[in-house]
């Protein structure tokens, strides 16, 4: 009795300490998570079949530098082609422009004493996850409470898309630099900000759904003045960064177009992809792709195209009711809030929906404290479990299988 008493006040003691010092407490958690992820590669790597993308027998190094990690390790040995990659008919092919620097040159700096670009990608990748994890635990504690907040970085570090921690992918990085700008936008700080929406840029796509969260972040400050004046200053700042934000969203297609001297370089080069699923339909209009994809996707399955339009409808009113009425979320802060909005909307602006938009939702995860926040153990046991499910599907899939046209990472 005295033995198990002695226990559990230790146990309690030690619990109150790492609550002291949450970086070690997370820390720990994001190790134990990496663990988990790890076994779950070596387990698709010992089960993969003779027909996979990999091969039988392909282990951590080979899923590490897979897939789009080939196109980072392109550009940091041998930069952008000055020459666009053209068939027979002169339609632009898929080429490096589609992918941005920071990540890749990163990369090749951090891997040149270790021998390796790849090993030096995935300690970008996993120096920025601890760090996405570190940020999202200070942006959600005052809004949901300490335990609920590391029970949203509990989820994130075992998330289904939790591979991207230790793959070479910017995809930790670019949201490492997102969750600086909402907890800067959080405290008022808006200096620090300036040199993340440059970096972020250049890191992957998506810099221009932070335009628009400036912009909508400015709006509702002006609605919500009353209750929290807004000084010039303020005012001066969002206005900035939002052209800040816009500016270096479109300066890829003008770099790309300069260097190539085609100044639809970027935009060829994006629609490249685009082609693969439903041909060369022309140029680009935004909104475009989520009706070819409605099309696409609902005659493959044979259902008519129409049901399609109405499910892209139903699920944008869904999604847009969450977001501003469900209270979980109403909890994480206007915040995280205009940028799930503001991502969204872009995603929904430029994106081709296939196997990718798993991925591409990466950087919603400050919505994970909306799953943290009921309080119930059962539920929230029931949610790691799922998480835990759902990145063994998506690591066997992608990797243990990748021979199917949904399982593209």
């Amino acid at each position: 009795m005295a033995g198990g008493l002695t226990a559990s006040l230790t146990g309690r003691r030690a619990g109150a300490v790492l609550f002291r010092h949450p970086a070690l407490f997370i820390l720990l958690l994001y190790v134990v998570a990496r663990g988990v992820t790890t076994g779950l590669f070596l387990l698709t790597s010992a089960w993969a079949p003779a027909g996979s993308r990999f091969g039988p027998g392909a282990g951590l190094a080979d899923y590490i530098v897979g897939w789009d990690a080939q196109w980072y390790w392109l550009i940091a040995v041998e930069g952008y082609p000055a020459e666009l990659p053209r068939d027979d008919e002169g339609t632009v092919g898929e080429n490096a422009w589609a992918f941005m620097p920071v990540f890749a040159l990163l990369a090749r700096v951090v891997g040149v004493p270790l021998g390796a670009w790849g090993a030096g990608g995935v300690l970008i990748a996993l120096a920025a996850g601890y760090g996405c994890c570190l940020l999202l635990w200070m942006l959600l504690r005052e809004r949901i409470g300490r335990i609920a907040a590391m029970w949203a970085v509990t989820f994130f570090a075992s998330a289904p898309l939790a591979a991207m921690f230790q793959v070479a992918y910017a995809e930790t990085l670019f949201l490492l630099l997102l969750l600086w700008i909402l907890r800067c936008l959080q405290t008022r700080r808006y200096g620090w900000i300036y040199p993340a929406v440059v970096l972020m840029a250049y890191t992957r796509p998506g810099v221009l759904a932070v335009a628009l969260l400036f912009g909508l972040y400015g709006i509702w400050r002006l609605v919500a003045r009353r209750r929290e004046p807004l000084r010039t200053a303020e005012v001066v700042h969002i206005l900035a960064l939002g052209a800040l934000a816009t500016a270096t969203g479109f300066s890829w297609t003008f770099i790309a177009g300069a260097v190539t001297a085609d100044p639809t370089a970027y935009l060829d080069t994006e629609l490249a992809w685009r082609r693969v699923w439903v041909g060369d339909t022309g140029g680009f209009l935004p909104f475009e792709g989520w009706a070819q994809a409605a099309q696409f996707w609902f005659g493959v399955w044979g259902l008519p195209a129409w049901l399609g339009f109405v499910a892209l409808g139903l699920g944008v009113v869904l999604v847009g009711g969450l977001l501003l009425f469900e209270p979980h979320v109403a909890r994480l802060g206007i915040e995280v809030r205009l940028w799930a909005v503001s991502y969204l909307v872009y995603l929904l602006a430029v994106f081709f929906p296939q196997s990718s938009v798993f991925r591409l939702l990466f950087p919603l995860s400050p919505l994970w404290g909306a799953f943290a926040a009921p309080r119930h153990p059962v539920w929230r046991g029931s949610v790691l479990v799922l998480c835990v499910l759902g990145q063994w599907w998506w690591i066997w899939n992608m990797y243990g299988l990748g021979t199917s046209f949904w399982q593209i990472p």
